[in-house]
């Protein structure tokens, strides 16, 4: 008996930390974005992510309105380039 209410409370423990199960991501392979479940995707998104953090801190460094407008809109403009499902 003791045993069962020990895993009982562990069991409750871990599903604490742990999402709950109709937040776990299955990809369906009828979805349209399937692709942002791969590992290349993620890859990208990480690259755009270090890219933006790289034109934040320029943006900092010249808080210039010209060059922060300049700088944000290339940074979109790559940032979308990156992600685009055709490349």
């Amino acid at each position: 008996m003791l045993l069962v209410l020990i895993r009982f409370y562990c069991t409750l423990l871990v599903r604490a930390f742990l999402p709950r199960e109709n937040e776990i991501c299955i990809p369906d392979p009828l979805d349209d974005h399937t692709r942002r479940y791969t590992r290349e995707y993620r890859f990208k998104k990480n690259w755009v992510r270090n890219l933006w953090i790289g034109a934040a801190l320029l943006m900092l460094c010249f808080p210039l309105l010209p060059v922060v407008l300049t700088l944000g809109l290339l940074t979109s403009f790559l940032s979308f380039a990156i992600l685009d499902e055709t490349a």
